[in-house]
């Protein structure tokens, strides 16, 4: 948001993340607009942008790991293999309310056991929805990213602006 040159504020959102949906893009895009009403709750006349990712693999979900040991599993399981991040946006304001979303495939390396380690050492896992950061040393993880970078940096920029746009926002 910085590099739009548009005055913002983050504000964590008071919002309980649920996995009930089994559509990890239905999923993603509900996560988002929970975050964004809970902001819009505190600040109803803002436009407010809220956003959340989730990991599809082998016809599963997954959020963050819980801890070191599910982040090990989700990179051995991962290792090798091509997995998509589902990266969901809204966006509200006063008579305002919409939610799209934009999906990466990821292409991890075969990794070893010592690569793996190594990236759990850095602690980057922690957080990150599939178990890793790839805005620092998790890049080295991937041997493909099909998509947009920022998307999987959590907020897909590209998106982002399109629909601020459409709302009425002025860039220049």
């Amino acid at each position: 948001m910085d590099a739009l040159g548009l005055p913002y504020r983050a504000i964590k959102p008071d919002f309980e993340e649920h996995f009930e949906s089994k559509d990890p893009i239905a999923l993603a895009r509900e996560l988002a607009l929970g975050k964004a009403k809970a902001v819009a709750k505190l600040h109803p006349d803002a436009l407010i942008i809220g956003s959340d990712q989730v990991c599809a693999f082998e016809g599963e979900i997954w959020g963050k790991p819980r801890d070191l040991d599910d982040a090990r599993e989700k990179l051995q399981r991962l290792s090798g293999k091509t997995h998509q991040l589902i990266t969901a946006v809204a966006v509200l304001g006063p008579k305002l309310e919409r939610v799209e979303h934009d999906l990466v495939s990821l292409t991890v390396y075969a990794l070893t056991p010592d690569e793996i380690e190594g990236y759990l050492s850095t602690r980057e896992w922690e957080g990150c929805a599939g178990g890793y950061r790839v805005e620092e040393r998790g890049m080295a993880l991937f041997s493909k990213i099909a998509g947009d970078l920022t998307s999987v940096r959590g907020l897909p920029m590209t998106l982002v602006v399109r629909m601020l746009r459409d709302a009425g926002v002025r860039f220049f």
